[in-house]
C-alpha cells in the first residue's frame, strides 16, 4: 500500500449520522391552579450526559435535562428531554475519544435540547424556559479532576 493510501485509511472520521429526541415528557400536575400563581417559581435544572459504543465505529451520545418549576411544594411543571445523536467515529486516538464524547457531542446536541425544552414549556402554557449556554469543556475537566482526586484518595487508603 502506498504511503498516501495508508494516510487516507488512517484519517480521523467524526460524522453525525442521526440526531433524534430519544425521550420527552412534560407534566403539569396542578392545572389550572398553576396558571393562577402570582409568586415567582423556583427553577431546578439538572443535566446528564452519557455515551455508549456500538459495532463498526458507531457511538450514541445522549444529553438529558430535567427541569422543574415549583412554588412552595406545588409543582408547576416538570419537563424531561433526552436529545441523542448517532455518531460515526473512527481512527480517533483513545485519549481523544473520551473528550469528544464528553464535550464535542453534547455541544452538538445542546441547541436541539434547548429548543425542545423551550417549546414544551410554551406548549404547557408557561413562558419559554430558556436554558443558559453550558461550558461542556469546564464540566468535563471538573469531572476528570474529581475522578483523579477520588483515585488518589483511594490509593492513599490502600494498605499493603
Amino acid at each position: 500500500m502506498s504511503e498516501e493510501a495508508q494516510q487516507e485509511v488512517q484519517q480521523p472520521v467524526f460524522a453525525i449520522q442521526k440526531l433524534y429526541t430519544k425521550d420527552i415528557s412534560v407534566e403539569v400536575p396542578n392545572t389550572p391552579a398553576s396558571f393562577m400563581e402570582n409568586e415567582q417559581p423556583e427553577f431546578n435544572v439538572q443535566f446528564r450526559n452519557n455515551a455508549r459504543s456500538f459495532d463498526n465505529g458507531f457511538y450514541e451520545a445522549a444529553l438529558t435535562v430535567t427541569a422543574s418549576a415549583k412554588v412552595g411544594d406545588r409543582t408547576l411543571f416538570l419537563v424531561e428531554v433526552t436529545q441523542a445523536g448517532l455518531f460515526s467515529i473512527e481512527n480517533i486516538p483513545e485519549q481523544e475519544l473520551d473528550p469528544l464524547l464528553g464535550i464535542g457531542c453534547p455541544s452538538i446536541l445542546f441547541p436541539y435540547l434547548r429548543e425542545a425544552v423551550s417549546d414544551l414549556t410554551t406548549r404547557a402554557g408557561f413562558p419559554p424556559l430558556l436554558l443558559q449556554p453550558i461550558n461542556f469543556e469546564a464540566i468535563y475537566l471538573q469531572q476528570r479532576q474529581a475522578q483523579a482526586a477520588q483515585q488518589a484518595d483511594g490509593d492513599a487508603t490502600v494498605t499493603h
